[in-house]
């Protein structure tokens, strides 16, 4: 268990130029994360328009991560969901073959499975692979809620399957999955409330806004995990503003228009159907912006 990925992780983005994956660019972007401290790079996930991904520029996404991680301590949980069954296993495998540290795979969107189709369809993706798997629970996106219940059967049914990505936005969720499941991994994935699951017994997070200020991220978790809460607070307080602001649109518009305003990516490019903010969030994203020190932006 003590290889298991703990700590800040970043649910990264897909830069795009003239259409295609830019490379380069994506590499440069998980470097960044490296030398500002995060535990795991997240890619393909919803901040990494996986749904609008072809399945080969899914892979190649996963490919770079661990090119670039592999010289660091920094790991890779890559993200491999879909709401075909056969369609995750073909990427979870593909991961596992490149190296990843572990898998994350969101609930099926779309289709509404039930309780039991959930729990069939995740036994059989982390039954095809050994390394460390994370459920992700986004009913919000999916359409979908992974219950406690079937957390707790899977947790005990298949062996690899370690931890959840937890984004219900409630807390009471996460008090009643650790409660049900004490030695469950679970994960962040609502910026805005990092602090308080940490605080709960959380093992990590799962970043949107760690794109962007991955130093601060990693430090508040890294304090929250250390029994620091007066300091994890702290920063999970001061990043408010701009974890409100990069969610005034669907995610990851915002936050790609925030990379784009503090030159970290050339060019500002997403897959239809997304498209860029409106004037006016784009001006509020810009403004908000302006509290925070960017790291490696002159």
């Amino acid at each position: 268990m003590s290889n298991y990925i703990t700590g800040a992780t970043t649910a990264l983005i897909t830069p795009f130029k003239n259409g295609t994956l830019d490379e380069a660019t994506y590499a440069s972007l998980i470097q960044r994360q490296i030398d500002n401290g995060i535990d795991a790079v997240c890619p393909v996930g919803t901040t990494g328009e996986s749904a609008t991904l072809s399945h080969d520029e899914h892979k190649r996404c996963i490919e770079i991560a661990v090119e670039v991680c592999k010289a660091s301590t920094t790991k890779v949980l890559a993200g491999a969901g879909s709401n075909a069954t056969h369609e995750a296993i073909d990427i979870a495998k593909h991961a596992e073959d490149c190296g990843v540290d572990a898998i994350f795979s969101v609930s099926p969107y779309y289709n509404k499975p039930s309780q039991e189709g959930l729990y069939q369809h995740y036994k059989a993706i982390a039954s095809a692979v050994k390394v460390p798997f994370m459920l992700y629970n986004v009913p919000g996106r999916t359409g979908v809620d992974i219950l406690p219940d079937t957390v707790k059967r899977l947790f005990c049914d298949v062996e690899n399957i370690m931890g959840i990505k937890e984004a219900t936005g409630s807390i009471e969720r996460t008090v009643e999955l650790l409660a049900k499941v004490p030695d469950l991994y679970v994960f962040s994935g609502d910026d805005a409330i990092d602090f308080p699951i940490l605080a709960s017994g959380g093992k990590g997070i799962t970043s949107v806004t760690a794109n962007l200020l991955p130093d601060m991220k990693a430090k508040l978790a890294h304090t929250a995990r250390k029994g620091d809460f007066q300091t994890s607070k702290a920063i999970n307080d001061t990043l408010f503003d701009i974890n409100k602001v990069l969610f005034c649109e669907s995610n990851p518009i915002p936050i790609k228009a925030a990379m784009y305003i503090a030159g970290l990516t050339e060019t500002l490019e997403y897959r239809l159907p997304l498209v860029a903010p409106s004037k006016e969030n784009m001006k509020k994203i810009e403004e908000v912006m302006k509290k925070y020190k960017i790291a490696g932006v002159v």
